[in-house]
């Protein structure tokens, strides 16, 4: 063994080496998306590693290796298994023979999602099972456990971390590199198993309801499921405590081990550990249930409770001891602790931050030169007057809403902003329907939107954001790029081709930073009938050398300001009251200098 500072995310990865996965698929998400690129950084020789178009094909891909005995393990964030589960609702009933992982990240807050879902109770839905990790290290520890268990039972296996313990750090213990378990693929065999059918399926339900009994049972001894017994002050108190993840650590922060007490941790959230539950709950006659996202502990205790008739009243989200929505933290713990346990409870010593500074407002924004701003600026002044629609996706591009460009009205989920636009069009067939999409979600979910509209005869501009990354998540790589995860150069898939093949006869590839050309175009193209597309292609400028920056003159600038006004560059700023350029932060796009009606800004890729 050896000790390393690592990221939960970075443990989880290494974790799944050690445990000889062969084959990892996913879709990059926050707070997920540093699993799958650990992999790739640390792969074996016997590992492949890619990112799928979505989340579904991943899925699918890590189940096929499944069935030849390859271990593997496919990683999204909780609103990328809503994608993934039609194939894995599925999956659960016909089984695999590899051990397969679903590595969830959720992520309570939310921090950068549209939800706030729990893959707990997915799992219980899906009756699949989950492992629920506390810590970087038992997140390191449980993976392996993980693949296991799934080999075991023959049934992918659900590992949920959450924002927390996906980006938290720690120094925990790894096994070295001739430690690492090597798994044999035994090889696909033909089995009529391998078929979903309504009779199989009827079998493969009753034998799963009967393996999850005997899930329960094993997972009553799991060893992470920590029990703790009351010390102290709290020796004779008949209240006790249930937690889970991150809120483990939150309430063992406002305890000592002096004083503390009774305390359960449930690393196994299902099959829920019913005789370990029983066993803790004997003398107790209030538990309070310490939980994030959902009261998934609050209702399966209430149910033991019922089902063994235990005198026990249960506290937690649903009596609104606990917050029902958010986050819970250090001090939203204690707080919790202290209403729970009254005088009985002393808050262990904490640092007093009651004087550190506010932090400063950081609202989300564009970067200064991206591309998709003038992308938005140009659909906005060819549009203006007009009854106009401008359905919004998933990416950077969603920060089109900010003011003041103001150009997403709508904003679902993934690739939801072209079929949105196809209702509201139906509709209102009066309305200029406008759907903006990224490249990386084009091809993860739109390309599915664009068919449907174009065989529906909906009247659509699809305006296609192309700045040749995945760049919200971290710049990774799509079908787009012409580079793969395993990093081989391989033939880009051309997106106007696609639109072409679909049948759409209008298809223009326009410069956005070139705002004159850029609205011309789409003026050209929006009132055609039928569905067209515009691809507005400019790289993300985290990706490209920068221009010089644009200064202005203030000999000629006149303070109307029309260029903050206009568009929102964080590089815009008032200095003494006056316009001025942020160095720092300038990329010399030169979309300011095409809005400024006198010439005032100079220098910058415009000036070249």
């Amino acid at each position: 063994m050896q000790t390393k500072f690592l990221m939960g995310n970075e443990a989880i990865a290494l974790g799944a080496i050690a445990a000889g996965v062969n084959v990892v698929s996913g879709y990059p998400g926050t707070p997920s998306t540093e699993v799958l690129e650990t992999i790739s950084k640390y792969k074996t020789d016997n590992l492949y590693v890619e990112w799928s178009v979505n989340e579904k094909a991943g899925l699918e891909v890590a189940a096929g290796a499944a069935y030849t005995g390859a271990r593997t393990m496919v990683t999204m964030k909780q609103v990328g298994l809503n994608v993934a589960s039609d194939p894995l609702m599925s999956l659960a009933y016909i089984g695999v023979k590899g051990g397969m992982v679903v590595m969830v990240a959720d992520d309570p807050g939310p921090i950068s999602s549209q939800t706030e879902q729990d893959t707990r109770t997915f799992a219980s839905f899906s009756k699949v099972p989950i492992f629920d990790p506390t810590s970087v290290q038992e997140a390191y520890d449980m993976i392996q456990e993980a693949f296991e268990l799934s080999e075991k039972y023959k049934t992918p296996v659900f590992f949920r971390s959450t924002t927390r313990i996906s980006h938290g750090y720690a120094s925990i213990n790894v096994k070295e590199a001739h430690e690492y378990y090597k798994n044999t693929i035994t090889g696909f065999e033909k089995k009529p198993e391998w078929v979903i059918f309504p009779r199989l399926s009827y079998v493969a339900h009753t034998k799963i309801e009967a393996r999850n009994v005997k899930l329960s049972e094993e997972f009553s001894s799991n060893k992470h499921n920590e029990f703790l017994e009351a010390t102290g002050n709290f020796k004779d108190c008949k209240k006790a405590i249930v937690t889970h993840g991150i809120s483990f650590d939150y309430t063992m922060e406002n305890l000592d081990n002096e004083h503390r007490p009774r305390l359960l941790k449930i690393a196994t959230p299902f099959p829920f550990p019913e005789e370990l539950a029983v066993e803790f709950l004997q003398g107790v006659e209030e538990v309070l249930c310490i939980e994030e996202l959902d009261p998934f502990l609050e209702r399966h205790l209430t149910y033991v409770c019922g089902k063994y008739h235990l005198p026990v009243k249960i506290y937690g989200k649903l009596t609104g001891n606990i917050s029902p929505a958010g986050e819970n933290s250090i001090e939203s713990v204690g707080k919790a602790l202290q209403e729970f346990y009254g005088d009985l409870f002393k808050k262990s010593e904490t640092f007093d931050i009651s004087d550190a500074p506010a932090l400063p407002i950081r609202p989300p924004v564009l970067c200064a030169g991206c591309p998709h701003r003038a992308s938005f600026y140009a659909v906005k002044q060819a549009s203006k007057g007009r009854k106009a629609l401008y359905s919004g996706d998933i990416g950077c591009y969603t920060l089109g809403n900010a003011a003041p460009l103001d150009m997403t009205d709508t904003c679902l989920c993934m690739g939801a902003g072209i079929t949105l636009a196809q209702g509201i069009y139906h509709a209102e067939p009066d309305t200029l329907c406008f759907s903006f999409t990224g490249d990386s979600t084009f091809f993860a979910a739109g390309i599915t939107g664009v068919v449907n509209a174009y065989y529906n005869q909906a009247n659509l501009t699809v305006c296609i954001l192309d700045n040749s990354t995945t760049a919200m998540t971290g710049h990774q790589p799509h079908p787009g790029t012409g580079k793969t995860m395993m990093g081989e150069i391989v033939s880009k898939v051309s997106i106007e081709k696609v639109l072409r093949a679909i049948g759409l006869e209008t298809v223009v590839t326009v410069d956005p930073l070139d705002q004159k050309q850029a609205i011309d175009t789409v003026k050209e193209v929006m009132d055609k009938p039928g569905v067209k597309a515009i691809i507005f292609k400019s790289p993300c400028i985290a990706i490209v050398k920068p221009n010089d920056c644009v200064q202005i003159n203030q000999e000629k600038c006149i303070q109307c300001k029309k260029c903050i006004k206009k568009l929102g560059c964080p590089a815009i700023v008032l200095d003494d009251g006056k316009v001025a350029i942020d160095t720092s932060l300038c990329t010399g796009c030169g979309l300011c200098q095409s809005v400024c009606s006198v010439n005032a800004i100079e220098g910058g890729k415009k000036d070249e």
